[in-house]
């Protein structure tokens, strides 16, 4: 089965906890602090493997978490770092946040690696607290939670040829006899439901990947039929072929469906039309199919190579894909050209998050949501009165205090975070 398209939840690993330790050795008097720092937890990592065409593997598999870091030990040892959590994905995968729409990463070559969540650092230990005012805190923290998000993984296949054209037209007969791909084949529309790719060898060994791709409707562009599961495929593709059904069988105009399908592609994305396209003019081998390519040829207002072929018989194979692989040869493998400008964009503005906001809910109390704070509240060990004082210290210099009096918080009034809840106190 085809897969080019998946929900997913990735939850990179929390950090360990920091530890409260002190020196307990003989012989060392005043010993101090002694607890270590925990370790980092392991990040989510999308590596590409050209082995690999499908997004089968996240079809059964759409939760994927990575390792919390160690807590940190006693004598200031360090916990142990989480390794990352590294997924395959096949070439001409793009992610993308289901929350931002943010493109995240564009994987395209082999062994290319992307950091699609990111794992929180270690909770500091006690000795990291210690100053001369107090040089034995009992505070240490909680390992930083790792990056959770909803991404939406999607695939492009990495094709050097892209066969387009109405069903039916014998795209996938074609992919057939050219390469050992073994499509199913069949006398109705749409028998091509997903992509096919072929390995594509000429007579003077030269090779290409070639692309069956499912058959196009008018209001393709606008998700019509197969829509942009088709279209998506086309935009990685660097020459594509248009085969053309010269015999009229079903009784369309051979040029009016070279203009739609064109206008399609067009409608999409305007940039395909700068792709070299080659006609592949299919089915000569029946009656009136010369007749018919005459009248294209005349209709034709663009110069285009056409080429006279039938998949059936696969006479006129060998110079089409000769001209195929003498096109390939001509345009280099990454067609999306970046233009060279002296401009290079150093910063880019983010607008800065919110630390906090106040909600109230029904019973009266008021709600503190927001990262940064849920972040601290999370890094907080709560069973230590020193670690309660800091976080104290922290949100009231974060302004939450003055923030709750002005919505109108009262002594004795109840705040939440999460499934904590204490006092407001004057």
């Amino acid at each position: 089965m085809f897969v080019d398209q998946v929900s997913v939840y990735v939850k990179a690993g929390d950090g360990g906890n920091g530890l409260v330790a002190y020196r307990r050795e003989k012989y060392v008097p005043l010993g101090g602090p002694a607890g270590g720092d925990g370790g980092n937890g392991g990040d989510v990592v999308f590596k590409v493997d050209e082995g690999l065409n499908t997004l089968m593997d996240f079809r059964y598999n759409r939760h994927f978490k990575a390792k919390r870091g160690e807590n940190g030990m006693s004598q200031n040892q360090h916990g142990k770092n989480a390794n990352p959590l590294v997924i395959d994905v096949p070439p001409g995968t793009t992610v993308v946040d289901e929350e931002t729409k943010e493109v995240i990463a564009d994987l395209t070559t082999h062994g290319q690696e992307a950091v699609i969540a990111k794992s929180g650092r270690g909770g500091r230990g006690n000795s990291r607290f210690a100053t001369p005012r107090n040089p034995a805190p009992e505070i240490a923290e909680n390992g930083e939670p790792g990056q959770e998000r909803n991404i939406k993984v999607e695939l492009k296949l990495l094709a050097d040829v892209g066969l387009v054209g109405f069903p039916s037209v014998g795209k996938s007969t074609l992919l057939s006899v050219v390469s050992a791909a073994k499509p199913k084949i069949a006398d109705y529309h749409f028998t091509t439901l997903a992509p096919n790719l072929g390995v594509v060898d000429t007579a003077d060994n030269r090779s290409f990947v070639m692309a069956d791709l499912p058959g196009l409707i008018e209001g393709a562009h606008e998700g019509i039929g197969l829509g942009h599961q088709f279209l998506r495929h086309v935009e990685r593709t660097r020459v594509i072929l248009h085969v053309i059904d010269m015999s009229r069988f079903e009784g369309r105009d051979p040029y009016d469906d070279f203009v739609k399908i064109n206008q399609e592609l067009a409608e999409y994305d305007k940039q395909l039309m700068d792709r070299p396209q080659i006609i592949a003019a299919n089915k000569m081998d029946m009656p009136g199919a010369e007749e018919n390519l005459q009248e294209f040829k005349a209709k034709l207002t663009d110069e285009y190579p056409i080429h006279s072929i039938s998949a059936l018989t696969k006479d006129g194979l060998r110079d089409i894909l000769f001209e195929i692989a003498d096109t390939l040869d001509k345009i280099p493998k990454h067609s999306n050209v970046i233009e060279d400008v002296d401009e290079k964009v150093v910063y880019r503005y983010k607008k800065e998050e919110t630390p906090f906001t106040i909600t109230r809910d029904s019973d009266g109390a008021y709600v503190l949501s927001g990262n940064k704070i849920e972040k601290l509240f999370k890094m907080t060990d709560f069973a230590k009165d020193e670690a309660v004082q800091r976080f104290s210290r922290q949100i009231r210099g974060m302004g939450v205090d003055d923030a709750l009096r002005k919505r109108g918080a009262k002594d004795g009034d109840t705040i939440r975070i999460g499934d904590f809840e204490f006092e407001f106190i004057e």
